[in-house]
């Protein structure tokens, strides 16, 4: 799911844990941690929303989370960022961070 400034408050706002991958295209470490963010979208997909951010497309809310650093993954429950990864994990740090709001 593609998050932008435009559908973030009504994502937030669902009633379920967010998950969000912060990436750019020309990212290599961001290419490796798509698939695993995919994943999660799919097994979760019930219990949780997964989706990302573009960071040149949506600078905005890559600013106002204080991006500085891609691949960054937040982690939201109740509208508030609980945790968040910065850098390439394997899937089962996100899985273990996303089980913990669940």
């Amino acid at each position: 799911m593609e998050i932008t400034k435009d559908n973030f408050n009504e994502i937030v706002n669902a009633g379920k844990p967010v998950v969000i991958d912060f990436w750019a295209t020309w990212c290599g470490p961001c290419r490796r941690v798509a698939p695993l963010i995919e994943q999660l979208a799919e097994e979760y997909a019930d219990s949780a929303i997964v989706g990302k951010v573009d960071v040149e497309d949506q600078d905005e809310l890559a600013a106002q989370f204080g991006i500085r650093n891609i691949p960054t993954v937040i982690f939201l429950k109740n509208g508030e960022v609980v945790d968040k990864v910065v850098g390439a994990m394997a899937k089962s740090a996100y899985e273990d961070k996303l089980k913990a709001l669940l």
